[in-house]
């Protein structure tokens, strides 16, 4: 058997999560990003691309 890498995401936090929605602001949070410019690596899944909808206006994806 092989083990295939996962698939990985590079999120990057682009515009300020300041006046928008406690909501919002908490899924930004829940993904690591603490400030602008901050980026995180996460596992490709459908709970991590549902954050990403969620908040697509404020971050940049790119797959590795």
């Amino acid at each position: 058997m092989t083990q295939q890498a996962e698939k990985q995401l590079k999120i990057t936090l682009v515009r300020s999560t300041s006046s928008t929605k406690p909501k919002i602001r908490a899924t930004v949070a829940a993904m690591g990003l603490r400030k602008l410019h901050h980026s995180v690596v996460l596992p490709d899944n459908d709970a991590v691309r549902g954050m990403i909808f969620a908040v697509k206006h404020l971050v940049e994806v790119q797959e590795i």
